[in-house]
């Protein structure tokens, strides 16, 4: 009788595994797909943390550069660009943007999505980080005459008096009003390509300098620099001192 009661209990203990065999591996199952997904998910989740951490870099950036102010954003070009891949080709949009505080700083760039607001985006950051500043004078237009080439484009760019107002092209017209200049005369010969239009204009506006700085650099005041055109003292003292930049 023991014999046969233990056999009894074997057999049941074996039924009862081999019943709940298929949903233990059901089981096991799930929670193999449910890490797979977990896996994926919390990857997707990480690589979105960090994506939104980079924003908000990029962002606290800008906010230091830019000091909290407005800045100008003017939208360029948008053209659209195509990738031939296996099956037909791939299309998307490519943005120049131009971005500065109306008070001396400007830049640009470009980005590239596959829709438009995105690229705009991306132009826009890019146009961010490559901020310079540039030297003014009475806050309205350029010290002095400047050229500038990138490529087959050459601008030729000169200051002007009050009331001129901006005689530009319209990507080098963008990239004053972004910057704050009033009054400017400029020529682009060569190539109409706004990329290189933009690019040439951007050397020509990295060579300016201000009297202050000249003035610094060689060790001397700047009235002593504006006297030598045959200015008397106190009209250069004075011009000296109405330069604000």
């Amino acid at each position: 009788m023991m014999a046969d009661e233990t056999n009894t209990v074997v057999e049941g203990v074996v039924a009862e595994v081999a019943a709940a065999a298929p949903e233990g591996g059901e089981r096991e199952g799930g929670r193999g797909r449910g890490r797979g997904r977990g896996g994926n998910d919390r990857g997707g989740n990480d690589r979105g943390g960090r994506g939104g951490r980079r924003d908000d870099r990029r962002g606290g950036r800008g906010g230091d550069d830019d000091g909290g102010e407005e800045l100008i954003e003017k939208l360029v070009h948008i053209n659209r660009v195509s990738k031939t891949v296996k099956g037909g080709k791939r299309f998307g949009f490519a943005a120049l943007v131009v971005v500065g505080d109306g008070k001396g700083r400007v830049g640009f760039g470009h980005g590239k999505a596959r829709e438009v607001p995105e690229a705009i985006t991306k132009a826009t950051a890019s146009a961010k980080k490559k901020m310079v500043r540039v030297p003014l004078k009475d806050g309205r237009t350029l010290h002095h005459d400047g050229k500038g080439r990138f490529g087959a484009g050459k601008v030729n760019l000169r200051s002007a008096p009050a009331g001129t107002g901006i005689i530009a092209g319209g990507p080098m017209r963008a990239v004053f009003e972004s910057l704050g200049v009033a009054d400017v005369v400029t020529k682009s010969v060569g190539t109409s390509n706004p990329y290189n239009m933009i690019r040439a204009t951007f050397d020509a506006l990295t060579d300016q300098t201000s009297p202050k700085s000249v003035a610094q650099r060689r060790g001397k005041k700047v009235a002593d620099l504006l006297g030598r055109g045959g200015a008397s003292v106190a009209e250069a003292e004075a011009a000296a001192d109405a330069i604000t930049e």
